[in-house]
C-alpha cells in the first residue's frame, strides 16, 4: 500500500491570495480537448471538475485557455472571449465552489507552438518572438499553409498584454475564478520570449535577460492592475526541454534567468503586490512524457528568492512512498503539490493520498480524445469500478454549457 499522507503538511490548510485552501494539493492544468469546436466548455467538463472538487477543498487549476482566437488554439481547447464562453466557464466554477473547492484559470498564447494551418484557416497570422521554428516539421507545415512564422511587432505585444488583462477580468469578475494563471512555461509564447534560443530580437523585448523577461512581467503588471495581485499567478518551467526549450543545456544557467524573474515578482510583492502563487515545474521533470532530468538540482534557490506560495509540479506521484512529495511539502509552510496525470484517473486523488489508498494508473491514449467521455468522466473513486467504453456515460456526447 502507498504511504498515507494525512499527517504531512499536504493536508494542512494554507492561505493563498484571499482564500484558505483545506489542503496543499492542486489539480495541475491539463489540456483534455473536451470543449466544443466553438471553444465552449461542455457539461462533461463541469462533471469532470466537480468530481475532483468533491470532498476536497483544495485548488483546481483549469486547462490552458486562450483569451481570444489570435492567441492560438488547438481543436476542442477552450477560450474565454465571448459571452457564451464566459457563461459556460461560470457554470463550472460555480459547481466547483459549491463543492467547497477553489479554481484558477490558466491563460496562454501558443506563439510558434500553434498550428499554422489552423490559424490560416481562421485568418490569423502565425507569430512568435522571432521567425525561428520549433523544428523542420513546423517550418514545412507553415510553408504548406502559406502562413510563415513571423516576429510579433511591438504594437502586437502591447495589444496582447491588454488582451491578457481583459481575459483576467472576464475570468475573475464574470466567471468567478479565484485566480488567473499566466502560462509562461513549456515554451509557449511568453516562455519563447524568455528563452534566448527562440528570441533573437534586438529591440526592448530581446537580448538581455531583463528584455527577454519584459513581456511576461508586463502581463503580470497588467493583470495585477485588472484584478488585483492576490488573484494573479504565473507558471514557470526553467528546466523543461519541450518544444525547443533548452532547460539545463541553456548557455545561461536557468537559475540566472528565472532567478531574475522570481526576484522581480518578489520586488513587486515587497511593494504591496504579492501575487497569489508561482507554479513551478520540478527540475527533475524534463519532458511531457515524464522523462527525468539526469540532475539532482533542487528548488531551494527558487524558494530563497520568491517568499510567496509555490505550486510545485512534475511527475511527483510515481513513487508510492511519495518521498519527494513529503520533502517538498514539509520543507516550508508555503508549498502546494500539483498533480496532472494521476488526477485524470483518480477523481478522488486527495482522499487516496490522505489515506494511503492505491492510485489508478492514468491512460495516456485517452488524454486528448476530442469530445469523448471515455477516459474522462469514466474513472471510479476508490472502491468503485471504472466505467467501460460501452457504458452510457462513455457514449454520451458532451454538450456546450451555454
Amino acid at each position: 500500500m502507498p504511504h498515507a499522507l494525512a499527517d504531512t503538511n499536504l493536508f494542512k490548510p494554507i492561505k493563498v491570495g484571499t482564500v484558505t485552501l483545506k489542503n496543499r494539493l492542486a489539480y495541475a492544468p491539463t489540456t483534455r480537448n473536451r470543449n466544443t469546436t466553438e471553444w465552449v466548455p461542455t457539461d462533461s467538463m463541469r462533471e469532470y471538475y466537480a468530481e475532483r472538487a468533491e470532498n476536497n477543498g483544495g485548488l483546481l487549476i483549469a486547462e490552458a485557455t486562450s483569451p481570444s482566437p489570435d492567441f492560438g488554439y488547438y481543436a476542442n481547447t477552450p477560450m474565454i472571449d465571448t459571452p457564451r464562453q464566459v457563461a459556460a466557464w461560470k457554470k463550472i466554477v460555480d459547481e466547483v465552489h459549491s463543492k467547497g473547492s477553489y479554481m484558477s484559470l490558466q491563460l496562454w498564447h501558443l506563439g510558434r507552438a500553434a498550428n499554422p494551418k489552423l490559424l490560416k484557416d481562421h485568418g490569423i497570422d502565425y507569430v512568435g518572438p522571432s521567425p525561428i521554428y520549433i523544428d523542420d516539421t513546423y517550418e514545412k507545415g507553415a510553408e504548406a499553409a502559406g502562413n510563415p512564422l513571423r516576429a510579433m511587432t511591438v504594437d502586437e505585444i502591447h495589444a496582447a498584454v491588454k488582451s491578457w488583462a481583459k481575459a483576467a477580468k472576464k475570468a475573475v469578475d464574470e466567471a468567478g475564478f479565484d485566480f488567473v494563471e499566466i502560462h509562461a512555461a513549456h515554451m509557449y509564447l511568453l516562455d519563447q520570449f524568455i528563452q534566448a534560443v527562440s528570441n533573437h530580437r534586438t529591440d526592448e523585448y530581446g537580448g538581455s535577460i531583463e528584455n527577454r523577461s519584459r513581456f511576461a512581467l508586463e502581463v503580470v503588471d497588467a493583470m495585477i492592475d485588472a484584478v488585483g495581485a492576490e488573484h494573479v499567478a504565473i507558471r514557470l518551467s526553467p528546466y523543461v526541454q519541450v518544444q525547443g526549450g533548452e532547460g539545463i543545456n541553456a548557455k545561461i544557467n536557468p537559475i540566472v534567468t528565472w532567478g531574475y524573474i522570481l526576484s522581480e515578482l518578489e520586488r513587486r510583492a515587497q511593494e504591496g503586490n504579492r501575487i497569489g502563487y508561482v507554479s513551478f515545474i520540478e527540475p527533475r521533470f524534463k519532458t511531457f512524457d515524464g522523462k527525468p532530468n539526469p540532475s539532482d538540482i533542487g528548488i531551494q534557490w527558487a524558494t530563497d528568492i520568491w517568499k510567496g506560495v509555490f505550486v510545485i509540479t512534475g511527475a511527483l506521484l510515481h513513487d508510492p512512498d511519495y518521498t519527494r512529495v513529503q520533502q517538498l511539502v514539509n520543507a516550508n509552510d508555503r508549498t502546494i503539490i500539483g498533480s496532472s496525470r494521476y488526477y485524470t484517473s483518480n477523481p478522488d486523488l486527495a482522499n487516496r493520498l490522505k489515506n494511503g489508498y492505491p492510485l489508478t494508473h492514468y491512460d495516456r491514449p485517452t488524454f486528448y480524445n476530442n469530445m469523448s467521455n471515455y477516459g474522462y468522466i469514466t474513472w471510479g473513486k476508490y472502491g468503485e469500478e471504472n466505467l467501460t467504453e460501452d457504458s452510457d456515460v462513455a457514449k454520451r456526447v458532451p454538450k456546450a454549457l451555454a
